[in-house]
């Protein structure tokens, strides 16, 4: 069994790598900023992508075109609802 003190040194070993693992990701955001921007845009862009195929693949959209824009309205809306009552 662990005693308080081991416990308490565990704590401070995980809050050091904390910081230090935030001082890299700062600086190599620094040095590389096109970097992260680009893989940002690539993961955004390809998750827009990525939906946009998977509702391609279901009949029900593909016939019903105007069903993407009502489930996607309803969606948002029940999201930000749901945004509101968490806040």
């Amino acid at each position: 069994m662990q005693t308080p003190d081991q416990i308490k040194k565990l704590e401070k070993v995980s809050e050091e790598l904390k910081q230090r693992a935030k001082q890299l990701q700062q600086a190599t955001e620094v040095k590389f900023p096109f970097l992260f921007v680009g893989l940002s845009t690539f993961g955004l862009v390809s998750t827009f992508y990525g939906f946009e195929k998977v509702i391609d693949s279901v009949p029900f959209f593909q016939e019903n075109p105007e069903m993407v824009l009502v489930v996607g309205v309803v969606t948002l809306i029940t999201t930000g609802g749901l945004y509101k009552k968490l806040n």
